[in-house]
């Protein structure tokens, strides 16, 4: 079978130890290395001094970035490959370790390669996912002091259309500080609640106890926490997309779209813009977002753009 690499490793990563294997005309050499960071560094240097131009790695768990890190910083190219499409390839013989079949896999150019972005983008990818488990975590807390309320008979979610707006906050802060005065807690509203007055005093007579206010304050305190937590995020992310500013701005334009949902998208659309994603699956994404944004606007019978130029036009 045709070489195409030359000199190739492959590895085998596991959470504690690395087995990695180089192989070139001359043979095979298999080393393992702990995946403590000194170590790490003697695995690298150790492929440096053997001039491997390529290493490859089946892509398990978060075990494979420290690597890719390093791999990257020194620039070596590296192939991470999903384990499913090694296993579907013949020849794999039951004696052969599992680094020495992915550095032959490698050296004959069998092996294809998963997308992995930049670390720029990474890292930007890793804060977005992380901003929004903390705005779904700030989701199930007002959910939950929703159900402290109606555990208490406070039925302030009936007249109020947001049960975390400034009025309502100030309320729940009162109840938590220990007023029970539903007249005094009306004084609370602010604009066009101050019409619903009446039916806030009746909203607002509930049976509290110690252990419920305990709860409502406890519940607001970590909601104020994680609503600094997501405005921090909004910074740091704003600040790392400040080039591409124009583009979630044109984004953000769209109805039903708003700022961070821009930047998730565009997330996606860099794989576009660095041209590393294939056009086929190009044209399939946008297709999926152009079609939820017209559904979100109410729209019917859409027309159906027929190429790939088109989607990035109808966004």
């Amino acid at each position: 079978m045709e070489v195409v690499v030359e000199r190739a490793c492959g590895m085998d990563i596991h959470k504690d130890n690395i087995t990695a294997c180089i192989l070139t005309s001359k043979g095979k050499e298999i080393q393992t290395f702990s995946t403590k960071t000194v170590h790490l560094l003697q695995l690298i240097d150790w492929i440096k001094q053997h001039e491997c131009s390529h290493v490859a790695m089946e892509s398990t768990g978060v075990f494979w970035k420290p690597i890719v890190n390093l791999l990257e910083a020194e620039g070596i190219e590296f192939l991470v490959v999903n384990a499913q499409h090694m296993k579907a390839l013949p020849g794999r013989k039951t004696d052969v370790k599992d680094s020495e079949w992915i550095a032959k896999l490698l050296r004959h150019g069998l092996l294809k390669a998963s997308f992995i972005p930049n670390r720029n983008q990474r890292e930007l990818r890793e804060l977005v996912r992380y901003r929004r488990s903390i705005i779904e975590e700030r989701s199930r807390q007002h959910n939950r002091i929703q159900k402290v309320l109606e555990g208490a008979n406070i039925k302030l979610g009936s007249v109020v259309s947001d049960i975390m707006g400034v009025s309502s906050r100030d309320m729940l802060r009162a109840i938590a500080e220990g007023e029970d005065d539903p007249e005094k807690l009306t004084n609370f509203a602010r604009r066009a609640l101050k019409q619903k007055k009446n039916e806030l005093e009746l909203a607002l007579q509930g049976y509290v106890n110690p252990h419920q206010r305990l709860m409502i304050k406890t519940i607001l305190t970590h909601i104020d926490f994680l609503n600094e937590q997501v405005e921090m995020l909004d910074q740091e992310v704003a600040a790392r997309i400040a080039s591409f500013r124009e583009d979630v701005e044109r984004l953000d334009s769209i109805p039903g779209i708003a700022t961070r949902m821009a930047e998730q998208i565009l997330l996606k659309l860099e794989r576009i813009l660095t041209n590393s994603f294939p056009v086929r699956h190009i044209y399939a994404l946008g297709l999926d977002w152009y079609l939820d944004i017209m559904k979100v606007q109410g729209k019917r019978n859409l027309p159906k753009p027929q190429t790939e130029t088109s989607i990035l036009n109808l966004l």
